[in-house]
C-alpha cells in the first residue's frame, strides 16, 4: 500500500497511521513512502521484484519427499547460478556436492520453494513456489538452458521451476551483512580431480537420496 501524509506546524504533534508513529517539529513538511504489506502476493515477477532478486548474493532452496518420515530439505545457494527466464519461470545452476535431495525430491513429486532475503538496510523476503523439473546433461532442454549460464565440470544439472504462487513480506527480523567475497574451494576442487574422479564421487553421493529415492539419472560427466 501506499502512505502519504503532511506534517503540519504543531508542537509535539504526533499522528499515527497504522503502525507507524511520526512525530514532527515546528516543520511542514510531506512524505510519500511505499511500505511493503505483509505477506503481499503476485501474479508475476514484476520488475520490483526481478531487480531484488538479481541483486542478491544468495538464495535458499525448499524442497520435501511425499513419505511422513522423509527427510525434509533445505538449501542454500550462491554464485552467479540465479535466471529468471520470463515473469513465471526460473531456474537455477545446480552444482554437484555431497547430497541430491533437491532433485530427488522433485523427481518424485515436483514441490519447490525459492527463498530470497535481503541482508542490507532494506529488508525484504519474497518466496518462490512452484512446481520444477530436472534438466540433467544430455537430456534436450539442456544446451538451451545451459547457454544462460556459464557452466563447468561441477554442474550436474539445471532446475526450472514455473511458479504458483510469489509472496514477499517485511524481513524485519533479518539481522544485516557485509558481502565480502566468494569462497574458492569449488574452484579448487575442480581443479583437482579429473572427470574420473568428478564421476566416482557422483556415483558416491548423487545417485540416490538420504532417503533412498533416485537422484541423478547418471554421473553427468
Amino acid at each position: 500500500m501506499r502512505v502519504d501524509y503532511v506534517l503540519f506546524k504543531t508542537p509535539a504533534a504526533i499522528i499515527r497511521c497504522g503502525q507507524f508513529r511520526i512525530a514532527s517539529d515546528f516543520r511542514i513538511a510531506a512524505i510519500s513512502r511505499r511500505v511493503p504489506a505483509m505477506g503481499k502476493q503476485y501474479q508475476e515477477l514484476d520488475d520490483r521484484l526481478q531487480d531484488f532478486i538479481r541483486r542478491q548474493r544468495m538464495f535458499f532452496v525448499g524442497s520435501a519427499p511425499l513419505e511422513a518420515d522423509g527427510h525434509i530439505n533445505l538449501s542454500p545457494k550462491g554464485f552467479d547460478t540465479f535466471r529468471i527466464l520470463d515473469s513465471r519461470t526460473v531456474a537455477y545452476l545446480d552444482y554437484m556436492g555431497s547430497g541430491v535431495e533437491s532433485i530427488a525430491h522433485l523427481k518424485q513429486n515436483g514441490r519447490f520453494v525459492i527463498l530470497f532475503c535481503s541482508f542490507d538496510k532494506a529488508p525484504l523476503i519474497v518466496r518462490l513456489h512452484g512446481t520444477g523439473e530436472v534438466i540433467e546433461r544430455g537430456d534436450s532442454a539442456w544446451e538451451a538452458l545451459a547457454a544462460e549460464f556459464q557452466v563447468n565440470r561441477l554442474a550436474r544439472s539445471i532446475i526450472r521451476v514455473s511458479l504458483d504462487r510469489i509472496t514477499d513480506s517485511c524481513g524485519w527480523g533479518v539481522p544485516m551483512f557485509n558481502y565480502v567475497g566468494e569462497r574458492d574451494q569449488f574452484a579448487g576442487y575442480e581443479a583437482r580431480k579429473d572427470d574420473d574422479g568428478l564421476r566416482h564421487n557422483q556415483k558416491r553421493w548423487n545417485l540416490k537420496s538420504i532417503d533412498g529415492l533416485p537422484g541423478l539419472s547418471k554421473p553427468s560427466l
